[in-house]
This record gives structure tokens, C-alpha cells and sequence, in this order.
């Protein structure tokens, strides 16, 4: 793993070993999960026990297109799946996930997950691109998955601006445990975008349906951090690795045929109010052509 930058603010090595697994931190408190009211806000999150999110963000390429290396084999790619979701490095330090946001997953692999050992207590919640392709091996259509150790309740999809017939969704599941919104979303590529119009819309749209108090949102964004199309999350929270202060930066995550990590697009943004340490493996990733990108956000 590549050692985290200086992030907002940073946690210490010891303090993130320090949460590697969270279970339930408390019970709900009324009013506190939602869409982004007043109960939700960052004033209300600070009443609230702590509660520490060890995250996973990943593009796992289950497209059987020759771009994606095991889409056409989606049952090695969902055992890679549940292999990162048992254990992940952030801040030099192992730590177990306790959420996990994915994109371009099958909805076959989701079942799977659902089944796998020390993955079948989670919750788990998929939803299919609107004009999604069918996987290989009748392994359902393409879309988003949230899966968390703790109990995932209200989930949601929201439809995201998006060119006919290239739908876009961000899919949101409140777990009470954490009094946490994990939000997930995957955004129009450029070579359907080359303006970036779209992505301006969807992350503004994103922005507001995930809200505001304790929120993690993952996901291929398709775009770098410095682009103007992504202004509206950077405005709203921050991002796991951008930097010190506004610093739009971090470690590159997509990857080129070689296996070279050639840009960051993939990103883990949360409230403003948190403390996160960030990682990106940096060893190639042979299942797909996307890293996945870890954070542990702890909410105080």
C-alpha cells in the first residue's frame, strides 16, 4: 500500500489499527437516519456515539467486454470480491471492512457474496443501470452494490442526469448502527462526456440526494479530482485523499492494459466533520481495470 497523504484530519497509524472492525455503535436515534433533514445534520451528528466506517470503493469491471479481465469469468471475479472485502490496508495498518461500494458488479455476484462465508451476516443491497447489460454466465444485469456489516435499511436509488439510453443511478442505504448514510454511484464516462456537462449534473445530483450529516459516498467518477465537474462533492465534503487543505489530489486508481495506474478517478468523499486515513494498493489489481480505493472515516 502507498502511504496515505495528509488528510482532514489525518487519523494516526495507531488510531486507525486501532478501529480495524466496528459493529453496532449504539441504536438509532429517532429522526437521525433520512435524506439529509434537519435530523440528519452535521449538529445533530455531533449528539451522536462514534462510530468509525472501514470502507471499500471499487469499479470491479464485471463487464464481459474485452476491457474488463474476469468479466467473463464473474465466479473468480466474486470470490476476488469477498478476498477484498475481508481485509484491507489503510494507513500501513490491516484492517477488516465493514462497507463495501461497488460498481460494474453483476447482480448474480451480489447473491454470491450474500452467501459466502463471513459475508453472508452483512446486508446487502444491489440495484441494475438503468439500460444495464446482461452478464456472462446468467449472472443477471450489470449495476451498484452496498453491502455493510451492519443492518442496511431505507435504501434507495435515485436516477442521475444522464445521455439517452446511458442511464446513471446513486443507490443509498441508511444503517442505523453508525447512524450512517453509505451512498454509491458510478458516473458517465468522458468518451460519452468529453465536455463533463454530465458529470457537472450527476455529482450535483448526488450531492443532494445523499445529504448532508454522517455520509460516505464511493465510486468511479470518472474524472480526476481536479476537474470543475466534480465542485459540487468537494463543496459538500471531503475526499479521503485530496490533500491538505483544498488540495484536489491523491493516488491514481484506474489502470491502463499494462496494469500502470494512470489516473485517480475513483473516490471515497464523507462529512466535512470526520477524521480519515486513505489507501490504494500498489501492487496492479488483475481483476479489473480499476484499484480499489479504502478509507477509515471516524466519525466523532
Amino acid at each position: 500500500m502507498r502511504t496515505p497523504r495528509a488528510l482532514i484530519p489525518l487519523l494516526s497509524v495507531t488510531a486507525a489499527a486501532a478501529v480495524v472492525t466496528i459493529a453496532g455503535v449504539g441504536a438509532d436515534i429517532k429522526g437521525v437516519p433520512g435524506g439529509g433533514g434537519p435530523a440528519h445534520a452535521d449538529s445533530v451528528a455531533r449528539e451522536l456515539p462514534s462510530a468509525t466506517v472501514n470502507a471499500v470503493t471499487w469499479n470491479v469491471c464485471g463487464d464481459g467486454g474485452p476491457e474488463c479481465p474476469l468479466g467473463t469469468r464473474p465466479g473468480e471475479l466474486a470470490d476476488r470480491i469477498a478476498e477484498r472485502a475481508g481485509e484491507t490496508v489503510v494507513g500501513g495498518r490491516e484492517v477488516a471492512p465493514n462497507a463495501v461500494l461497488l460498481q460494474e458488479v453483476c447482480a448474480g455476484q451480489v447473491d454470491t457474496l450474500r452467501e459466502t462465508a463471513d459475508l453472508d451476516a452483512w446486508s446487502w443491497k444491489f440495484a441494475a443501470y438503468p439500460d444495464a447489460p446482461e452478464c456472462a454466465d446468467d449472472q443477471g444485469r450489470l449495476g451498484l452494490a452496498v453491502g455493510a456489516a451492519a443492518a442496511l435499511a431505507e435504501t434507495e436509488t435515485e436516477k442521475l442526469p444522464a445521455p439517452d439510453g446511458a442511464g446513471r443511478i446513486a443507490l443509498c442505504g441508511e444503517v442505523g448502527a453508525w447512524s450512517a448514510r453509505l451512498c454509491v454511484a458510478q458516473f458517465t464516462p468522458s468518451a460519452a462526456d468529453p465536455s463533463g456537462e454530465w458529470r457537472a449534473e450527476q455529482a450535483g445530483a448526488l450531492a443532494e440526494f445523499a445529504g448532508t450529516g454522517r455520509v460516505v459516498i464511493g465510486g468511479d467518477l470518472a474524472d480526476g479530482p481536479k476537474s470543475a465537474a466534480l465542485d459540487p462533492l468537494y463543496a459538500a465534503y471531503n475526499e479521503c485523499d485530496q490533500g491538505p487543505g483544498t488540495t484536489r489530489t491523491g493516488d491514481e486508481t484506474r489502470q491502463d492494459w499494462r496494469g500502470t495506474a494512470v489516473e485517480k478517478t475513483d473516490f471515497i468523499f464523507m462529512s466535512k466533520s470526520a477524521s480519515v486515513s486513505c489507501g490504494v494498493p500498489a501492487e496492479p489489481e488483475k481483476a479489473s481495470d480499476h484499484r480499489p480505493l479504502s478509507a477509515a472515516v471516524r466519525f466523532r
